[in-house]
């Protein structure tokens, strides 16, 4: 059997097991969720007053179980406040429901409001999911009462989501319904995303791209890492940002981590504990508490890690008088721990202006300890040369991350009208310190060079401020008018010493490889977009104004670098055609920029690495991309199975990549050659692609989720010195399947394959969040040694596949508590495998990271959603009345 073909055959084989394992079993149902919530305000149609003191009904048709026949009752109610407004909660949304409004010396207003299970609907199969959510939280507008009651639309309130909620703009991923995340991190959430590829250290690309990663909408320091699973709702997946949107990141789309936050009134909760196979434990929970005017949402987590890789590597260098053969192995362990704090508020001033404050802390630190065995044959033309090498390292890191949030938002009386505006700031600091013990030896063990010990130290620290304001106007209900105004600000300084020790053991700072640099940038901002509906065709226009400044300083030379875009502008157009109710044919075109950052820029060397030294190119022009997508989506089977197809383009000129090529080591202690890691504008690059999803209901008990992308990428890279044009075609599945049995067990299988890639060209940092900075630290520790392959225009990415799975047992009474155990790469298969070449060199690179790894959680849900447990002020006396004929029927 061909080698290709083994992993194909092996998720086959998982698919069709599961179909038959699970085909005796069945399930389903649902329950009425107590999530509406209507509310407005009753003023005097003459006067626009509003009026205090009116009653406010809702009435449901029920089956009576003493007379066995159907009648009228009372649900909820309240009497309007001083400002006429009125606000009724937890509502069951399967029910159907009247409206009935009375007030002295006004005529009796009525109005049906049915709860409508519309998950196809306009909202969300036009791709405004945000939309579809807000049902759930509906505002009535301004009620008046006079002599002719007016009669106002039916409410339409939104399901529960499943795992997938696929829109033709975008894919939403219900976090809260993946198994195979629970007690991880983002970084396990985005392994089963569709459309996203995780590679071995955590990092994410869509559609072979390094996307930007938003945390609540908002750009933030916060990596992956650091955000845990169990804090987050849902990611929303969008491949083709409008004009709304950053223009920065090249095109490469966006990646929207929604964290949880509930909004229903009482209290509610979890509390959760976990432990893996390495008997590294793990604490959390989360608490909502709704009452009155005040919303609290607070989340906490604690997590023990230990990591173990193991790399081998080959590398052959081809020097002016010789060719040097270099293998190499090591099995870098990290151990460490991270924590994660959240806390905030929604202050609803009225039931039109809400005010939210919030704020997170996360706190980290790490050891990693590697050993490295190398070999070296070096054949020259007087004699070949052999020997070996162990070098040691341990390195330990500390990171923090402090983030506070201010927000407002007014909901004018006009359904869909509102104004928002916020600002958030992230503070993030991180120190790190590296012993490194080298020695070299003869064949016959003796040792060939003395004992050398080297130390790193390096730390950072980042500031980032982000103000945005938008404002939505529905001008009709076919046309809507968006605009916004966003200014960022960042402020970067990092630092890295190196240090060689004295047989005395006196560390010595070792002169010109050291460095200290700061930079700040600023990104200011306006758009606006402009959507309209005629019958079945409808489309959005948008255009972004951009403005960017970089400016550094090189403190250990005094150097000085500027970067500057006055002004840019970013288009966008999206056309929408509705085949029929259950069809939507969707073209999009956006151009995008990534501008080259800092580290990119300035032209001095990191020595972090010895074997693989990095430097940057003050020679770099931005890289500008167009993009068009052109999608299809289905809905069919009675809404239970969704077919979506897009193909895409993606086109950019001047793309910045790595390159590698070798000069003269820059360390005036070290007089050799070595390779020189640095950045180029290659001619341009071409992708093409069509990406397939499917999400199918099979049975009650058996979801299934399908994404396949394929795409042939092409880049022109011919342009640089050791470059090549490169073209390859590749393709990228990913299976999800979810199974709910008797006896409330339900089991996740997942499984993925990306073929041959071509090495992604490096990430931007124009207008991101922003990590740690060199010298960082990564958190759960990497390799060692030149074991991390960087990206290049050189090289490629052998083929990758596994599968995880995850069972869960819910039990206690209403099913308040869970465990799920789970299994990463279960068949020890995700070899991470690396290719690169150059006329200077040849090196391939395996890496293994954490196969098999166990982990077992408990969850424990509380909560009450009746608000009557809380203590409430004495109402007046027809609201008096009504609460006991609601108990009376509860």
């Amino acid at each position: 059997m061909k080698p290709i073909l083994r992993p194909i055959l092996l998720l086959m084989i998982l698919f069709f097991a599961g179909n038959t394992l699970f085909a005796q079993f069945g399930g389903g149902g649902g329950q009425n969720m107590n999530m509406g919530h209507l509310y407005g305000k009753i003023i005097d149609a003459a006067t626009g007053k509003p009026l205090e003191a009116a009653s406010v009904q809702l009435i449901q048709n029920k089956l009576d179980s003493a007379t066995k026949k159907r009648k009228e009752v009372v649900v909820a109610g309240m009497l309007t406040s001083k400002k006429g407004e009125f606000s009724l909660e937890n509502l069951g949304i399967l029910a159907a429901y009247k409206l009935k409004v009375t007030a002295i010396g006004y005529k009796t207003y009525e109005q049906k409001a049915v709860f409508e299970m519309n998950m196809g609907g306009g909202g969300a199969r036009n791709g405004d999911f945000s939309s579809m959510l807000n049902g759930v939280d509906k505002d009535l507008g301004n009620i008046k009462l006079e002599t002719d009651p007016q009669q106002l639309a039916g409410v339409t309130v939104a399901a529960t989501r499943g795992l997938l909620t696929m829109n033709i703009d975008r894919k939403v991923f219900n976090v809260e319904k993946n198994l195979n995340s629970i007690g991880g991190t983002a970084v396990d959430v985005m392994k089963n995303v569709p459309s996203v590829n995780v590679d071995i250290d955590g990092n994410v690309t869509l559609r072979n791209a390094a996307p930007q990663i938003f945390v609540d909408g908002r750009p933030s320091t916060l990596s992956l890492d650091q955000i845990p699973a169990d804090a987050i709702a849902s990611v929303e997946i969008i491949t083709n940002p409008s004009a709304k949107y950053d223009a920065s990141g090249g095109g490469s789309g966006i990646l929207n981590i929604v964290l949880k936050k509930n909004r229903k009134a009482g209290y509610n909760g979890s509390i959760r504990a976990s432990v893996d196979s390495r008997l590294r434990p793990g604490l959390g929970g989360d608490i909502n508490i709704k009452q009155g005017k005040i919303n609290l949402f607070a989340n906490t987590m604690l997590g023990m890690r230990k990591s173990i890789s193991t790399v081998n590597t080959t590398r052959t260098d081809y020097l002016n008088n010789a060719i040097a053969h270099l293998t190499q192995e090591n099995g870098p362990v990290s151990r460490g721990f991270f924590a994660f704090a959240r806390l905030g508020m929604d202050y609803f001033i009225d039931n039109r202006n809400t005010i939210t404050i919030g704020g997170n802390i996360v706190r980290g630190r790490f050891k990693t300890n590697d050993d490295i065995s190398i070999n070296r044959d070096t054949v020259n033309i007087l004699s070949p040369i052999y020997d070996y090498g162990k070098r040691n390292s341990d390195n330990l890191g500390n990171f923090r991350n402090y983030g506070a949030l201010f927000s407002i938002k007014h909901n004018f009386a006009k359904a869909g009208k509102e104004w928002t505006a916020d600002a958030n700031f992230n503070y993030s600091k991180n120190d790190n310190t590296g012993d490194f013990l080298t020695r070299y030896y003869n064949t016959d063990n003796s040792p060939k060079t003395p004992l050398f010990a080297e130390r790193t130290t390096g730390g950072g620290t980042t500031k980032f401020l982000t103000l945005q304001t938008d404002f939505t106007n529905p001008i009709s209900s076919t046309q809507k008018m968006d605009m916004g105004l966003r200014a960022a600000f960042r402020d970067f300084n990092s630092f890295n010493d190196n240090y060689f020790k004295t047989p005395a053991g006196v560390y010595f700072l070792i002169p010109g490889v050291n460095n200290s640099y700061q930079f700040n940038d600023r990104v200011l901002a306006g758009y606006t977009t402009w959507s309209q509906q005629v019958k079945k065709f409808s489309f959005q226009l948008g255009l972004r104004l951009e403005s960017s400044e970089y400016r550094g300083t090189l403190n250990t030379t005094g150097a000085k670098f500027k970067n500057e875009f006055p002004v840019s502008l970013f288009p966008s157009a999206f056309f929408t055609y509705k085949l029929t109710d259950k069809q939507d044919l969707q073209i999009n075109y956006s151009r995008k920029i990534n501008r080259p950052n800092f580290f990119q820029l300035i032209p001095f060397v990191d020595f972090t690495d010895s074997l693989n030294l990095s430097k940057g190119n003050p020679d770099l022009v931005p890289e500008f991309t167009n993009l068009v997508e052109l999608s299809y989506q289905k809905q069919y089977g009675g809404n239970n199975h969704t077919f979506l197809a897009s193909a895409y383009m993606r086109n950019t000129d001047n793309l910045i990549t790595r390159n590698q090529y070798k000069d003269r080591n820059p360390n005036p202690a070290k007089p050799d050659s070595v390779i020189i890691n640095t950045f180029a504008n290659a001619n341009r690059s071409f992708t093409v692609g069509l990406e397939l999803t499917g999400k199918n209901k099979i049975s009650s008990w058996w979801d299934l989720t399908t994404n396949i992308n394929l795409f042939n990428a092409q880049l022109k890279a011919g342009n640089i010195a050791g470059g090549l044009n490169n073209s390859q075609f590749s393709w990228f599945i990913k299976i999800n399947n979810s199974f709910k049995l008797p006896e409330n067990y339900s089991i996740q299988f997942s499984g993925d394959y990306q073929a041959k890639t071509l090495l992604p060209p490096s990430s931007s940092g124009g207008g991101g969040g922003g990590g740690g900075g060199r010298g960082g630290g990564m958190m759960f520790g990497g390799g060692g040694g030149f074991g991390q392959q960087p990206a290049s225009a050189q090289g490629y990415i052998k083929p990758i596949y596994g599968v995880d799975f995850s069972i869960k047992k819910d039990f206690l009474k209403n099913n308040m508590a869970s465990l799920t155990l789970q299994v990463s790469d279960i068949f020890r298969t995700r070899l991470n495998a690396t290719h690169a070449e150059s006329v200077f060199f040849v090196q391939d690179n395996e890496r293994r990271r954490d196969p098999q790894l166990v982990r077992l959680n408990f969850n424990w849900r509380f909560g009450k959603m009746d608000i009557s447990l809380f203590k409430r002020k004495n109402m007046k006396g027809e609201m008096e009345g009504m609460q006991s004929g609601m108990n009376g029927i509860q």
